[in-house]
């Protein structure tokens, strides 16, 4: 059944604060873009969500019709078409609350991690954000939410206190380690799966300053920069986080000089612990091979976007990633081959970046959650442009070549986040162990057991 079927009963939505619209409708078209372009929505019904209620109200209507249902705040994770049905955008739901004495921060639906930090940063407190602030902090967390200081402070989704949640049959719940643990569980690393998030309550951290920025070095010393960063990693203390990049980069004016338009290989640097032992620790990275461009500097920790420097502007994306165990010499040999200078100049893709693990994202969380990457040594995420289907395709080739010549090296799952577009079961399933996996379809049957929130990554119920 479509929206069209059953547009008599739109009167139970009257009660909604925000826009209620229509394909055709004025302002349609933005309600449902996200920041990636490459997924292009055309949901029958799209809500405009000013708060708790209106979502109670819109899951209530999906539940009586049998309208299956998607959640966008940002749309940095729009990786998929949602075609049909009814979306929920929550990005006017911005507002964060910090309590200073607890160390925490309630944050809406659709609040950025930029709004939770301009929060945090006159008590000096910091959330555990992704390479861009521009992300919804929602979502990234439902995701289990790989953060920039990761392997100092391990998973945002480890720190999340509690939800506020609307499950597929309307109902508002709150939840936590001690009230339905279950649910409270699949949501974080879970994605979603279970219901929508209206805020979560999730701790903050003593972060004001931090060391930080990339060491940029000219891509035909790829080879040589990766292995000596690989051994390097086996070396440093949890504080110290840090990823390897392959870039190529377009000629575009907002990229700076003398970056734009280049191939370069570059260590991302993050570093909580004094600055000075920060700089001893980073200076064979320095000297590893010739570097044209260093921004590793102190900086305020509001700042942290300066030190992956993701693009601001929405673009058409394609991304991918897998875990791997770790770097031996041969998969270093391997990830050179597909992604280094003898790719050639018309490589597809935009970035290829391995994030070192570990550290406290291999501790378990205090409270368990459904994140599944604790046992990874490494990240490898590929991310291309696509502004045009011939691109695409080929984004495409090198996206499966890349991965598939780097399987052996590989844990078999991917993250959840960085998984791209969730192609059949089983490779959906690849985002968690196959006990976290079943154990998340007999949640999903709990909570939301006619799959209303079938879009994008999610499993199926279990079977009765």
């Amino acid at each position: 059944m479509t929206t069209a079927d059953h547009l008599p009963d739109l009167f139970a939505l009257s009660d909604i604060h925000g826009p209620v619209l229509r394909p055709g409708d004025e302002g349609y078209a933005d309600e449902v873009t996200g920041f990636n372009l490459a997924a292009r929505h055309t949901p029958d019904l799209v809500v405009g969500a000013t708060g708790a209620d209106d979502v109670v109200t819109a899951m209530r209507w999906a539940s009586a019709t049998g309208t299956p249902v998607a959640v966008q705040s940002t749309g940095h994770g729009a990786n998929f078409p949602i075609d049909g049905g009814l979306l929920i955008n929550t990005a006017r739901m911005t507002d964060v609350r910090v309590d200073a004495g607890e160390r925490t921060a309630t944050i809406a639906a659709g609040a950025k991690w930029r709004h939770v930090l301009a929060a945090g940063a006159p008590y000096g407190l910091g959330a555990l954000t992704g390479s861009s602030t521009d992300a919804g902090a929602v979502g990234y967390t439902l995701g289990g939410g790989l953060p920039v200081l990761g392997r100092a402070y391990g998973y945002a989704a480890d720190l999340v206190r509690s939800f506020q949640v609307v499950t597929a049959d309307g109902t508002l719940r709150e939840t936590d380690a001690e009230q339905e643990p279950e649910l409270f569980w699949a949501l974080r690393g879970g994605k979603g799966n279970v219901g929508v998030v209206t805020s979560m309550v999730s701790e903050l951290l003593p972060l004001s300053r931090i060391l930080g920025g990339g060491i940029y070095c000219p891509g035909e010393h790829t080879e040589t920069l990766l292995r000596a960063w690989a051994d390097w990693t086996r070396t440093v203390p949890n504080e110290m986080c840090s990823a390897f990049t392959v870039l190529r980069l377009p000629p575009l004016p907002e990229i700076p000089e003398p970056l734009r338009g280049g191939f370069w290989a570059r260590v991302a640097i993050a570093w909580t612990g004094d600055p000075g032992e920060g700089e001893r620790l980073i200076a064979p990275i320095r000297a590893a091979a010739p570097v044209t461009v260093d921004t590793v500097a102190e900086m305020d920790y509001t700042s942290v976007d300066e030190i992956y420097s993701d693009p601001h502007d929405p673009l058409p994306a394609r991304e991918s990633c897998s875990l791997l165990r770790d770097l031996t010499p041969d998969a270093i040999s391997t990830f050179v081959e597909q992604a280094g200078p003898a790719a050639g100049a018309g490589y597809p893709l935009l970035l290829v970046e391995l994030r070192h693990m570990g550290g406290e994202l291999a501790r378990p969380a205090a409270v368990e959650d459904a994140v599944c990457a604790r046992d990874a040594g490494y990240v490898l995420e590929a991310v291309a442009v696509v502004p045009d289907p011939q691109i695409a395709a080929a984004a495409e080739t090198a996206t499966t070549a890349l991965h598939a010549a780097m399987a052996p090296y590989g844990t078999g799952l991917t993250m959840v986040n960085l998984h791209g577009a969730p192609g059949d079961t089983p490779d959906r399933a690849r985002a968690w162990t196959p006990e976290v996996y079943n154990r998340l379809r007999h949640t999903k049957s709990t909570y939301d057991p006619a799959n209303l929130l079938r879009f994008g990554h999610t499993v199926p119920p279990a079977a009765a």
